[in-house]
């Protein structure tokens, strides 16, 4: 959620001419109006001004889904009015939330998929603090019962982690041990982890599918690497999956990589349905291996309505369309369906990639065959520009290609990423590789960068990195930081 803050504002109201044949009205900007408006009026007034903002097919910033099919938009209108926690109410609604954790759970390869626990959420940052909670109380109820002080906990995770996790950390009093970059290693790897857990650690989160990125974290390494440690030491970690994008498409592309409940570490995982799930935001899913991975002492028994109805989420009230679409959309494409657009986009991104740095200015940092998604950055010997000034060049003709620095201790590195989604065809790839050849030119006349982070263009996951790389630059765990 952004904050608003106070502006000067040139003209307070807004000058209205909604229709030729009526006279022009004037209508406060920031105020509620003395009377009211009729239906088209207003309509128009707010169409208008959205028409300024950028075209989410063209946004290669952002991984939440832009397109869906006209039957799945048709059973999110007729859902819209559903609150999802109104479960003895609609009792329907329940049931396809929780067929979607069993599909989750099968797909996850849990060992019961019928007994393992999970929920839908309002999107990964909230399934994040919900497996954070269950990390930490488990770990709690551990100490506790040996007799062991309870009160320092710690979260082990690489900085490229989003910023969700740093602020589960902060809300929930959990140091964040966030291990740095370092030269070509961008996430968190199996001997780091390692480095930075003791006796007080509640969980490792190793992140499939990197925002900075779009590269995998070796989870079964990390995991080897943990039991090892609980064989020398005594420490029993688990493993969080922060599957945001991942999650829904590794188990379709990758069918042999292991990196989820096959593990027996890995405690939880969650995902968006709102990005490599391809239902229009606001929806996630976190899913435990099994009922013991959920403590029975966070889930509340809530009557309401005439019904009691177990509840484990920040949220109370929220839609249930999203839900209900992320069934529509199991139902609709099944593994097959999943499986020929997942690897549609990671054809897509990979060709794109490749004709990136055919082109000659730019250096591929990752190349698009994990994630459908990719990074590039100047290449050796580009003088006169910077990529925020390709960032610019590219939205001067409708695109919207984010360009940022890394964390600390890479903070020099400074990319652009393209993230390839459903209804990201081949076709619009042709029309960015024009694109970036025409501005090419251009820049290349230039005597030096125009524009440098602060320019910095963003969208969902950009906006996350580059908040948290600033945060980052501060907080960057050094193997003992905080041990004791």
């Amino acid at each position: 959620m952004s904050l608003a803050n106070p502006a000067d504002r040139p003209r307070r109201d807004v000058a209205v001419n909604p229709v030729f044949t009526r006279e022009p009205v004037s209508i406060p900007r920031d105020r509620m109006p003395d009377g009211q408006l009729d239906a088209e009026t207003a309509y128009q007034v707010v169409h208008d001004e959205l028409m300024l903002d950028g075209n989410a097919r063209l946004n290669l910033a952002t991984f939440v889904t832009t397109w869906m099919e006209p039957k799945a938009r048709d059973l999110m209108a007729e859902c819209a009015d559903k609150n999802m926690i109104d479960k003895d109410e609609y009792p329907r609604t329940a049931e396809l939330e929780q067929r979607c954790v069993r599909m989750l759970a099968d797909l996850w390869h849990a060992a019961d998929p019928d007994r393992a626990t999970g929920c839908s959420t309002t999107g990964s940052s909230e399934a994040c603090m919900l497996a954070g909670l269950a990390l930490k109380r488990r770990w709690q109820h551990r100490r506790r019962a040996a007799g062991l002080p309870a009160d320092r906990p710690n979260l082990v995770m690489g900085v490229n982690v989003q910023v969700c996790w740093e602020k589960f950390a902060n809300y929930w009093d959990v140091e964040a041990r966030l291990v740095p970059m370092e030269g070509d290693r961008f996430h968190l790897t199996a001997e780091r982890a390692v480095e930075h857990c003791d006796e007080n650690t509640i969980g490792v989160v190793a992140v499939l599918g990197s925002t900075f990125d779009g590269s995998y974290e070796p989870v079964a390494d990390i995991c080897a690497a943990l039991d090892r440690l609980l064989e020398e030491r005594g420490w029993d970690v688990p493993v969080h999956v922060d599957g945001a994008s991942g999650a829904m498409v590794a188990p379709f592309c990758d069918p042999d990589l292991e990196w989820d409940f096959r593990l027996p570490r890995v405690a939880s995982i969650n995902t968006s349905g709102h990005k490599y799930g391809l239902v229009y935001p606001g929806v996630g899913w976190v899913v435990w291996r099994d009922v013991e991975a959920l403590p029975e002492d966070l889930v509340f028994k809530v009557n309401y309505l005439g019904g009691e109805m177990p509840t484990f989420a920040l949220n109370f009230s929220r839609p249930g369309a999203q839900v209900v679409a992320q069934y529509y959309n199991f139902l609709r494409l099944g593994r097959e369906g999943y499986r020929r657009i997942q690897l549609y986009c990671r054809d897509v991104a990979s060709g794109l990639a490749d004709r990136v740095a055919a082109l000659g200015p730019f250096r591929l940092v990752t190349d698009g065959r994990q994630l459908p998604v990719f990074a590039f950055t100047l290449a050796a010997g580009e003088r006169g520009y910077s990529v925020f000034d390709v960032s610019a060049a590219l939205r001067e003709q409708g695109w919207l290609v984010p360009a940022y620095t890394f964390p600390a201790d890479r903070e020099d590195l400074a990319v652009l990423r393209v993230v390839v989604r459903n209804g990201f065809s081949h076709d619009l790839a042709d029309l960015l590789v024009d694109a970036l050849g025409r501005a090419l030119p251009r820049l290349r006349r230039q005597d030096g960068p125009q524009r440098g982070e602060e320019s910095a263009s963003f969208s969902h996951g950009a906006d996350t990195a580059r908040t948290h790389h600033r945060r980052a630059r501060h907080r960057a765990a050094a193997p003992d930081r905080g041990r004791g």
